[in-house]
């Protein structure tokens, strides 16, 4: 009778057992997630860095099977993708989906205005975070930026740009819709061309200069290979985030811990991407240098022009769409909220300090 009973609990045992890996085999759910980057694009780490934290956080719910970009679909088709649910989720820069909506513009990057710190303070403290996944909503989506890098490079080429008078009549490689409007103003043209092929139209001449990212990627991609002038501060992209789309079914069908696992990695990576690309921004710079690329640099009249013209452009775009002007006026809002505190820690304060801000009274007319 005793060895009976000790078989049968052990038997139970073992079925209790077996239905409790059972469980965890059936919970676990496979994604696939690709990216806009391909390999030989160093912002493809974000998205590594990412996904292999979400594995080693939530592997025992979660395993993301990540591909770079092109071994699926082209950079352009991920967001199609992710909305129907072909893929489960996809690293982006928003910027590229500014045609669908031009709200997706701002919470990419902005021309003259956020740095990678207030990026950082808006997305965490100040709503940020609520836009990205209101306008990704719009596409059944959910949104976790995870990325941010500083200033970009500015126009690499082989023609020098010492002043806002060398870009009049220039043809220049810009991304961004904001982007463009301003650079018009100023006399230069803009160029719209892919990351990948910017190098070809420098070395070929198609253009008189181009940007692409920061001084790290823009060195890795060869940029010093074929230019010979580097203009500087990037004004265009002041500061940049980067983030993943996840098809909201695919979303949805986690539990409340394993998404919340999810944006503690997210949190996570976005510390980490801010300093990575100061680091390999600050190598990259001293080996431009060392390549003998002359960087010059726009004097403080120049930027001053720069940003009188930005502020026309954002309040320009803020009354033509109700979402761009929503997501400006949330910025601008923390600018002038942020400096009570920033203007009395200074010097050791974070943040982009600005006395002429666009108009916030004129961007809420629009909303």
């Amino acid at each position: 009778m005793k060895k009976t009973t000790k078989f049968t609990l052990t038997s139970l045992a073992a079925g209790v057992a077996f239905a409790a890996l059972t469980s965890t085999a059936q919970a676990q759910e496979q994604w696939t997630m690709t990216t806009t980057w391909p390999d030989n694009i160093d912002l493809i780490k974000i998205d590594q860095y990412w996904a292999d934290l979400v594995n080693k956080l939530a592997g025992d719910e979660l395993q993301i099977n990540f591909r770079a970009g092109g071994t699926l679909m082209p950079g352009t088709e991920v967001f199609d993708a992710t909305e129907t649910g072909s893929i489960e989720a996809a690293g982006d820069w928003p910027g590229y989906w500014a045609g669908l909506n031009p709200a997706f513009s701002p919470l990419a990057t902005t021309t003259s205005l956020f740095n990678g710190v207030d990026y950082l303070n808006w997305i965490q403290q100040w709503g940020g975070r609520e836009l990205y996944e209101e306008i990704y909503g719009q596409y059944d989506m959910m949104y976790l930026p995870y990325g941010i890098t500083n200033n970009e490079s500015g126009f690499m080429g082989r023609t020098p740009i010492e002043s806002l008078a060398d870009l009049e009549g220039k043809r220049l490689r810009l991304s961004g819709r904001d982007q463009g409007r301003v650079l018009e103003q100023l006399g230069g043209s803009q160029v719209t061309l892919a990351g990948g092929e910017v190098y070809q139209a420098i070395e070929r001449g198609v253009i008189d200069a181009g940007e692409f990212s920061t001084p790290g990627v823009d060195y890795k991609v060869g940029f010093a290979e074929v230019a010979d002038y580097w203009a500087t501060p990037g004004w265009h992209q002041s500061a940049s985030v980067f983030g993943v789309m996840i098809n909201k079914d695919a979303w949805d069908a986690l539990s409340e811990e394993t998404q919340e696992k999810l944006r503690i990695a997210a949190e996570a990576t976005m510390a980490w991407s801010l300093s990575w690309s100061e680091r390999e921004s600050t190598d990259a710079t001293q080996k431009f240098i060392d390549a003998g690329v002359t960087i010059n640099q726009f004097s403080e009249e120049d930027l001053d022009r720069i940003q009188e013209i930005t502020n026309e452009v954002i309040v320009r775009g803020a009354c033509e769409h109700a979402d761009h002007a929503k997501v400006y006026h949330s910025m601008i809002t923390y600018l002038q909220e942020y400096a009570v505190w920033r203007d009395v820690s200074a010097p050791y304060n974070m943040s982009r300090t600005l006395d002429n801000l666009p108009s916030l009274e004129e961007i809420e007319a629009c909303l």
